[in-house]
């Protein structure tokens, strides 16, 4: 059975409410949804004017509200008024070097919009079943070779990370507090913590990210800039993680083993397929046709160096594995730059077609 027949079993006609719908991420999941025939509606702020949400006519996948994720009022009133079966919380702000320059806002949005968000399903009496998105990053990264396992210690040197950390925190808390998985009978709802490593796919235009970096540079013809050319990244397409996640969802759903599944998972490549920047920016360049780069010293904040991820949970008891190495996900989403920015092929078209061959 193909995994789009699988999956669609789950979501089929079931209402789906997506927080940080306009966001990358949220943009491809909405999508991906839309194909197994859910009926979603998404909560997030306004999307960028260059963004994939735009580029794909979002619109048109969802009932949108544009909302901050902080008014607690407001996202209490959307999401009772929809009364999803399947939540996906997305909305955050997710960027290390944009937590320097807004901790503040960062901890607002990513551990007061998460517990805002919980509060509200809390006072729902519908049964629901609850993905939170989290990062790797939550980990207390030693840089070391070790991958992190779920059950390892969390922290965060950057505010960005330690807002994650801390959202984690809160989460449990809020679990053990107000839905044990012992009495799910009582209060019927299931959450799962999910984490995953670097994403990368077509359609990132956001500041400060490696990929819409390079794909600037090569639409401009000029040097591409590399910051850390050594850091290692856990690289994966963005379509790896949201299937996971996806998976997670249609588990809790089941309501077997709600003890199983309503925990925290890492999705990331397999162990030998982690590949520093400049690997990643030499691929880039052999698969654009043409282009150059140059390693630079930029005075910044702290930025880990090493982070690697153990999924040997999701492939042991989901079943999970990466549908593309590293090369292939590096592959896959730079011909989707080409084919959108130099063949001018549409967005959406594009999207559906890379969504189609993950889905079977």
């Amino acid at each position: 059975m193909e995994l789009k027949d699988i999956l669609s079993k789950s979501y089929k006609n079931k209402k789906v409410f997506v927080t940080g719908h306009t966001g990358f991420k949220g943009a491809w999941l909405i999508l991906l949804l839309h194909k197994l025939g859910a009926e979603v509606k998404g909560y997030a702020l306004q999307p960028e004017e260059r963004s994939l949400y735009n580029d794909v006519s979002g619109d048109n996948f969802c009932e949108s509200i544009i909302g901050d994720i902080r008014d607690q009022s407001n996202l209490i009133k959307e999401l009772h008024a929809f009364q999803p079966d399947f939540v996906f919380h997305l909305a955050a702000q997710p960027l290390v070097l944009a937590s320097y320059e807004h901790p503040v806002y960062t901890y607002e949005t990513n551990v007061m919009g998460t517990m805002y968000l919980l509060d509200a399903i809390r006072q729902m009496e519908k049964k629901c079943h609850v993905v939170m998105i989290t990062t790797d990053k939550v980990y207390e990264n030693k840089e070391w070779l070790y991958p992190y396992r779920e059950t390892d210690r969390l922290g965060g040197f950057d505010p960005y990370s330690s807002s994650k950390a801390s959202s984690e925190i809160a989460i449990a808390s809020f679990i053990k507090s107000f839905f044990p998985v012992e009495q799910y009978n009582q209060h019927q709802k299931a959450v799962a913590v999910v984490r995953a490593g670097n994403v990368i796919g077509g359609g990132d235009w956001a500041t400060n990210r490696i990929i819409p970096d390079i794909v600037k540079a090569l639409s401009n013809e000029e040097t591409i800039k590399v910051r850390n050319p050594r850091a290692v990244r856990p690289w994966q397409h963005v379509l790896e993680a949201l299937i996971g996640y996806l998976q997670i969802g249609k588990k809790l759903s089941e309501e077997n083993d709600i003890a199983v599944w309503a925990s925290a998972w890492n999705f990331g490549p397999l162990y030998d397929e982690f590949v520093d920047v400049e690997t990643l920016v030499q691929s880039a360049v052999e698969i654009w046709g043409s282009g150059n780069y140059e390693a630079v010293e930029v005075k910044q904040p702290h930025e880990a160096k090493l982070l690697r991820l153990d999924c040997s949970k999701a492939s042991n008891l989901l079943g999970w594995q990466p549908q593309k190495n590293a090369s292939e996900a590096i592959n896959f989403t730079i011909q989707w730059y080409k084919a959108v920015l130099q063949e001018k092929v549409p967005a959406s078209h594009y999207t559906n077609q890379q969504i189609d061959e993950y889905l079977g």
